[in-house]
């Protein structure tokens, strides 16, 4: 297995699209997954799901299971497939069910 820690952010995490808020919470947690960048995964709850629509795209990691994905509608842009979620991820990720990730290229994060 690839070297995947997951950890509570420490502050509050915003996410943007084009200064238009798409989350923001003070449960996200943080994937830290080898040379990659670490990612921010929010709760459901705290995404404003009425910017998202479901897409039919999904894909397989051998170390975090299935995703599903959406495209994100805000800020006067349309993303296709540029959030995600691991729904029944494995053991010791177990906290990122129910959280969606986004594209940082996508997405301007900002904690404080």
């Amino acid at each position: 297995m690839t070297d995947l820690s997951l950890s509570p952010a420490a502050r509050t995490v915003t996410a943007t699209v084009n200064g238009e808020i798409i989350a923001e919470s003070t449960k996200a947690q943080i994937l830290k997954e080898g040379a990659y960048a670490p990612m921010y995964y929010f709760p459901k709850a705290d995404v404003r799901m009425d910017a998202l629509a479901a897409s039919d795209k999904s894909t397989l990691c051998p170390h975090k299971g299935t995703a599903s994905y959406w495209t994100i509608n805000a800020g006067g842009r349309t993303a296709e497939n540029s959030a995600w979620a691991y729904e029944t991820p494995p053991t010791g990720l177990e906290a990122m069910a129910g959280h969606i990730a986004f594209y940082p290229f996508v997405v301007k994060f900002e904690e404080k």
